[in-house]
Formats: C-alpha cells, structure tokens, sequence
C-alpha cells in the first residue's frame, strides 16, 4: 500500500490505523506530508514562511516516527501553505493508493472531488 498523510498536528500510527480498517502498516509506504500552515494572513504576505516551515517539520518528522515505530517505510515532508496544493505536489512523485487526511474534513472532500484516489478524513 501507498498511503499519503496529509497532517497539520502529530498523528500516531494507531490513529492512522484507525482510519484503514483492515489494513496493516507493516510494509507500507506512507508519505508524511504537513502543510506549512500560517498563523497570521500578514504574516502570509510578507513571505515569513520560516515558522510555519519549522513548525510543518516537526509535525511532518513526529508523525513519521511513530508511523516507522509501527514498521511503514516513511518519508516525510512540509508541503505548500494550501493544503489541497501540497497534496497534489505530493501525488505528483508520490502514486498514493489512498489519502487519508487528518483533521481538516472540507479538504477531504475537496481532494475527493480533485484527485482520483481514495480519500478518507480523520
């Protein structure tokens, strides 16, 4: 399995088990893939990217983790200030069987009407 991880808060692998009912993790490969998300619209406009980047990271690097715990192959990344953008950047060098985005429903459904993979919201 091909599983793409779009979070903009640390998930665990029990967490993402959970929105694969009947898969297992052991083997799979996942991309971890956190938006860089701006606190402020101002902070947006001046290009004052270096937090979000920081904090998209190490949201991106701590889910990674548990997900290896868990035995997934992982690769992690940040991915652009607009979700729906980073997930199509991603499926770009990524072939996703499945999405499975974390915390965000809307998105979810934008990137089921979007993108022709399975897309499921957490």
């Amino acid at each position: 399995m091909k599983l793409l991880v779009i979070a903009t808060d640390p998930v665990d692998a029990a967490a993402v088990r959970g929105a694969l009912p009947g898969e297992n993790l052991e083997g799979a490969e996942v991309l971890v893939i956190a938006p860089a998300q701006q606190s402020s619209g101002l902070r947006f406009l001046m290009s004052d990217n270096d937090e979000a980047i920081g904090r998209a990271a190490e949201v991106a690097d701590e889910s990674g983790d548990a997900l290896r715990a868990d035995g997934a192959h992982v690769r992690t990344d940040t991915g652009d200030t607009k979700p729906l953008l980073a997930i199509q950047d991603a499926l770009a060098t990524f072939p996703a069987d499945r999405i499975v985005v974390f915390g965000d429903a809307d998105l979810a459904e934008r990137a089921k009407a979007q993108f022709d993979v399975p897309v499921s919201a957490v």
